[in-house]
C-alpha cells in the first residue's frame, strides 16, 4: 500500500468522529440546557449526511493533512435557538464549548489507545492500520479542539467570549461575527505570507497560537494518560 493510500485509510474514520461527534456535541448541550432544536431537525445523530460538509468536513482536512499542515475542519453548524436555552448567554457558552471538549476527551481516549495498543498489541499489518486510525483521531481531534477555541466568531472560542463579557462588551464583541470569514482569511493567508515574506514568525498568530495552544493540551493529556499508570 502506497503512502497516500495508506493515509487516506487511516483519515476517514477519524476526521468522521472527530467532526460529528463535535456536531453532536453542541446539539445534545442545547438540549438539555433547554432548545430540542438539533434534536427536532434530526442532527443527534451518526449519520455523516445529516452533518456533512463537503469542504470543510473532507477537501480542506485532507489537503491539509497530505501537505503536513496543522489539520482543522468544519461540518454543516447544529441550529441552536438561543432564545429556548434556559439561560441563553450563560447556556450559550456551554453549548459552544461542548465541541471542543468532545475533540479533547477524543484526543485523551486516542492517546490512551495508542499508548496501550503499541505496548501490548503484536506488530501486525491489521494492528499497524488500528493504531494509525487512533493516532491521527488523536491529531485531527486535537489540532479541532485548538482551532475551534481560537476566539474569533463564528469560531466556538468566539461564543465562549461573547458568553462571559460583561453584556455591554458581549453585545460588541457579538458584531464582529460579520467579519469572521475575513478576519480568519486574514489570519490564514495574509498574516503567514507576511511572516514568510520577512522572516518573522509573529505576524503568523494562528500558527503560533495554534503551536501554543496545542502544546497545552498536549501536556494536559500526558498528564492524564500518566495518571492512569499504563508506563
Amino acid at each position: 500500500m502506497n503512502e497516500t493510500v495508506w493515509k487516506i485509510s487511516v483519515f476517514l474514520l477519524p476526521l468522521y468522529f472527530s467532526i460529528v461527534l463535535h456536531e453532536i456535541a453542541h446539539g445534545f448541550a442545547a438540549y438539555c440546557l433547554g432548545d430540542d432544536t438539533a434534536q427536532k431537525k434530526g442532527r443527534l445523530t451518526l449519520n455523516p449526511i445529516s452533518h456533512f460538509d463537503p469542504i470543510g468536513s473532507f477537501l480542506v482536512p485532507m489537503v491539509l493533512m497530505l501537505s503536513h499542515a496543522p489539520m482543522f475542519g468544519w461540518a454543516k453548524p447544529v441550529p441552536v435557538n438561543y432564545w429556548h436555552l434556559d439561560h441563553p448567554k450563560k447556556d450559550m457558552g456551554l453549548v459552544a464549548l461542548a465541541g471542543p471538549l468532545m475533540n479533547f476527551i477524543l484526543a485523551v481516549l486516542c492517546a490512551f489507545v495508542v499508548t496501550v495498543g503499541e505496548k501490548y498489541l503484536p506488530n501486525t499489518p491489521f494492528n499497524q492500520w488500528l493504531l494509525g486510525n487512533f493516532m491521527v483521531g488523536f491529531v485531527l481531534s486535537l489540532s479541532l479542539c485548538a482551532f475551534n477555541l481560537f476566539p474569533v466568531l463564528p469560531l466556538d472560542g468566539g461564543r465562549i467570549l461573547v458568553s462571559i463579557l460583561p453584556k455591554d462588551l458581549s453585545e460588541k464583541y457579538a458584531e464582529t461575527e460579520k467579519f469572521g470569514f475575513v478576519i480568519l482569511m486574514f489570519l490564514f493567508f495574509v498574516l503567514p505570507s507576511v511572516a514568510q515574506a520577512t522572516g518573522n514568525a509573529k505576524f503568523d498568530i494562528l500558527s503560533s497560537y495554534m503551536l501554543w495552544m496545542r502544546e497545552g493540551l498536549l501536556n494536559v493529556i500526558g498528564f492524564i494518560i500518566k495518571g492512569e499508570k499504563i508506563w
